[in-house]
């Protein structure tokens, strides 16, 4: 029997997750739109023999404090991924690409569209994070009143995804005969049309495009709520979460598969991916100071905008930035699942105000990890061997400096463990994976029938 290995994505937040990583000597400060970096970046992932890349995505400039914390923000400016992924995929041949894409924003139609057209250009890699987009500051952007309501927002999402798979769908995979002798170039009896019309979509198709290397691109999912496991459930073959304790990791690997049986689905379709960030030395005291010289480079505007989610920016300026915060019995009427998390950790560690935001800076709430790459491995193993995770989102929190240290330390670790490979599997996102292609589902039907 083949032994389980870790699946590892890299998190790949321009000039790395901690807040104040853009003005580190380790990092590139102007990574958003810098190509030339991405490029790097990828390609020691795929060094380090990485499942996949993946970036976080809002159609809007999320601005949370005031006017001094937002001067400061270092991530204001950055591209859009299915773009950039489709440059990444041209100077790489194994890693896989995750780009994040709204189900509120964006038309069913274009999506489709465009992840076929990105699987097509990568031979098989491409992956589409589903987000129903939480940011309210978005909504102005595409014409609207108002941000819709998360019931509504996760409803049209699940119609949504069955929209796109169905697109996909349009052209059965032998299609395209492509016969000079004959003339014929396509089968029209192997070309659907979705005809959709359902509560918030109304789509005809076919799409364009013929089918994707993969069937479907990979479907990754990243809610915590309960509408977003309900969603994971029934629809994503990744999730992406986050958990700072074994015990509330273990308890939502749990949760979140034990809902995939209703939806006809196997425990093994869906690979839980907790974020850790990891700050590694080749000592332990190395690793703590690297941590304080980042902690070190928070301005207190900043840090406070951190916890602006969470209580009221006028209320956080006038506390004690050394007093504990007043712990809400329940967070605030309407802040997402992430909240409840971050709430949770502040009244288990007991933090301050300061320690508080200076543990947020780090990774927004998710596993910061301070040590050796044998304590890093350690912690990695304990979670992956324990039903807490199939693999990790590593969030270096310096970029380019700590993917270089994680795939020259911790990747070696992992290897000489047995935990990871050596090698690719496989020539595509799936199959590096080990997740399943999709039939198509007019294949289906016929066999059904």
């Amino acid at each position: 029997m083949t032994q389980r290995k870790l699946r590892l994505g890299a998190f790949i937040m321009a000039t790395g997750h901690h807040i104040a990583a853009w003005r580190h000597p380790g990092s590139q400060a102007d990574a958003g739109v810098n190509i030339d970096h991405y490029i790097a970046l990828a390609k020691t992932a795929e060094r380090g023999r990485f499942d996949q890349v993946f970036v976080a995505d809002s159609p809007g400039i999320k601005h949370t404090g005031d006017e001094e914390s937002f001067s400061r923000q270092g991530r204001m400016s950055h591209f859009e991924p299915v773009t950039l992924w489709a440059a990444l995929s041209a100077v790489t041949q194994h890693i896989g690409f995750v780009a994040t894409a709204s189900t509120t924003y964006e038309d069913p139609f274009l999506l489709a569209r465009k992840f076929a057209s990105l699987d097509h250009i990568s031979k098989g890699r491409a992956a589409w994070n589903v987000v129903t987009t939480s940011a309210d500051s978005v909504h102005g952007n595409f014409g609207l009143a108002a941000h819709p309501d998360p019931a509504v927002r996760y409803e049209r999402a699940h119609e949504f995804v069955d929209v796109v798979k169905g697109l996909w769908d349009s052209f059965d995979d032998d299609a395209f005969v492509r016969d000079r002798a004959s003339g014929v170039y396509f089968d029209p009896q192997k070309l659907h049309k979705l005809n959709h019309v359902g509560k918030h979509l109304k789509v005809e198709g076919p799409l364009n495009i013929e089918r994707p290397p993969q069937g479907h691109p990979v479907i990754v999912q990243a809610g915590s709520s309960e509408d977003g496991k309900e969603l994971a459930a029934a629809t994503a073959e990744a999730i992406f979460t986050a958990w700072t304790s074994l015990a509330e990791a273990q308890a939502f690997y749990r949760d979140v598969k034990g809902r995939m049986a209703k939806y006809g689905r196997r425990p093994e379709e869906l690979l839980v991916l907790p974020g850790i960030s990891p700050v590694i030395g080749r000592t332990q005291e190395e690793a703590e100071a690297k941590w304080a010289e980042l902690q070190a480079l928070i301005h207190p505007s900043v840090g406070l905008a951190t916890l602006a989610p969470f209580w009221p920016l006028d209320e956080l300026q006038r506390w004690d930035l050394d007093a504990p915060p007043p712990y809400y019995p329940e967070p605030p009427k309407g802040v997402n699942s992430r909240a409840h998390v971050v709430i949770e950790l502040a009244r288990r560690e007991k933090y301050t105000i300061r320690q508080l935001y200076e543990y947020l800076a780090g990774a927004r709430g998710h596993w910061v990890v301070i040590g050796t790459p044998e304590t890093i491995a350690d912690r990695m193993q304990e979670w992956f061997e324990n039903g807490a995770a199939d693999g990790f989102n590593i969030m270096p929190p310096v970029l380019p400096q700590s993917l270089d240290e994680f795939v020259d330390l911790v990747i070696p670790e992992l290897q000489r463990r047995g935990l990871f490979r050596t090698a690719y599997e496989g020539r595509t996102l799936r199959e590096n994976l080990g997740l399943a292609r999709p039939e198509s589902r007019y294949a289906h039907a016929v066999k059904a029938a």
